[in-house]
């Protein structure tokens, strides 16, 4: 541990404490605890209008004495009725009302919400989000989040699970689900292979373009789980289970968010091809291009004019010129990362490309 930086050793340290007084509790307490931390999970996750949750009567303190909690303080409630809070005001007052209850001078209920929330962190990282493949992935270029996954393609049947529907409000127990067929190879080279839309060279294999999105949409809901276990007790990044997991599906998303990207892209060029066959570009276009943004890790357009509106015949090349236009901007717009910018400004080449001569 001392050849670890300062922040990570202090946040290894944290959470080591944390485990260790979770585990001195008597099994049923365990119990207790991780049945009341799954309520606070759901709160944070989804979208219930308010939170109830119960502290035990006692609990152990790292001394080992058992600290008694008075009854009136046990129930414990957020929001209610008459109170409306957006998601993130809910989520904000859950997490100001365990710090409140970390920072009582009753040390009983202090213990009890240090407990509760390390066996909420846990639960989100653990158990309401699928274990995921083994896999490795190379950096594409400079861009500090690898993405392309590397690797064998062994068969290798799918366990599915009812967590998988983590993309959907609402979440059951974890629990193993129906024996799948195996994916195809291009799907098992990922961290969750019931989640990839694209091959590597950008063929859809999800039913169709709908099916997609929601594959993206899971994957971006399975990381936002990790990141609000991480705003809740942020010593579980230095917890192995969480990196591992925080690594395969960053990898994933941010590999299919730009291949869906793609995908559209060229689907708008193709529809611009079309378009001007039949004479319907002659009033003006303006374009909205994809590209998946992986600092926010979400698709966005960029949205720029070809043509003003008016009547003026389509040609070719108002595209390339304004492609070519939007280039230059998106090299000199420092809030876009260096591989953001470099997927974003590929786009434009292909949009450049598609209608040059």
């Amino acid at each position: 541990m001392s050849n670890l930086p300062s922040s990570v050793s202090y946040l290894l340290q944290e959470y080591e404490q944390s485990k260790a007084l979770f585990e001195q509790q008597p099994a049923i307490r365990q119990r207790f605890l991780e049945s009341q931390a799954r309520q606070i999970a759901d709160a944070l996750v989804n979208q219930a209008t308010q939170l109830q949750f119960s502290l035990p009567d006692r609990v152990k303190l790292a001394n080992n004495q058992e600290a008694p909690i008075p009854a009136a303080q046990r129930e414990q409630k957020v929001g209610g009725f008459g109170v409306s809070f957006f998601r993130q005001e809910k989520r904000e007052a859950v997490l100001h009302h365990l710090r409140d209850l970390e920072q009582s001078a009753d040390t009983g209920i202090a213990a009890s919400a240090t407990l509760l929330r390390y066996a909420a962190a846990r639960y989100m990282v653990f158990d309401l989000l699928p274990a995921g493949r083994t896999v490795h992935y190379k950096a594409d270029g400079d861009e500090l989040i690898p993405s392309i996954p590397t690797g064998d393609d062994a068969p290798e049947s799918a366990i599915t699970q009812s967590t998988d529907a983590i993309a959907e409000d609402g979440s059951k127990d974890a629990g193993r689900g129906e024996l799948q067929t195996p994916f195809v190879p291009a799907a098992r080279k990922f961290f969750l292979p019931q989640w990839v839309a694209f091959d590597d060279k950008g063929k859809l294999l999800a039913g169709s373009d709908k099916e997609g999105e929601a594959y993206i949409h899971s994957l971006q809901r399975y990381a936002e789980v990790l990141h609000r276990a991480s705003g809740l007790a942020p010593y579980i990044v230095a917890c192995d289970e969480y990196q591992r997991k925080r690594y395969g599906i960053l990898g994933q998303l941010i590999n299919q968010g730009r291949a869906m990207a793609n995908f559209m892209t060229r689907q708008i060029i193709h529809e611009i091809k079309e378009r001007a066959k039949n004479n319907s570009l002659n009033r003006g276009l303006s374009l909205s291009l994809p590209y998946f943004n992986d600092q926010s890790l979400e698709l966005v357009n960029l949205n720029f004019e070809v043509i003003p509106a008016g009547r003026i015949m389509f040609v070719p090349a108002f595209v390339v010129r304004s492609a070519r236009e939007e280039q230059a901007k998106v090299a000199q717009d420092t809030r876009l990362n260096a591989s953001t910018r470099q997927h974003l400004m590929g786009q434009l080449k292909a949009l450049e490309a598609a209608f040059s001569k």
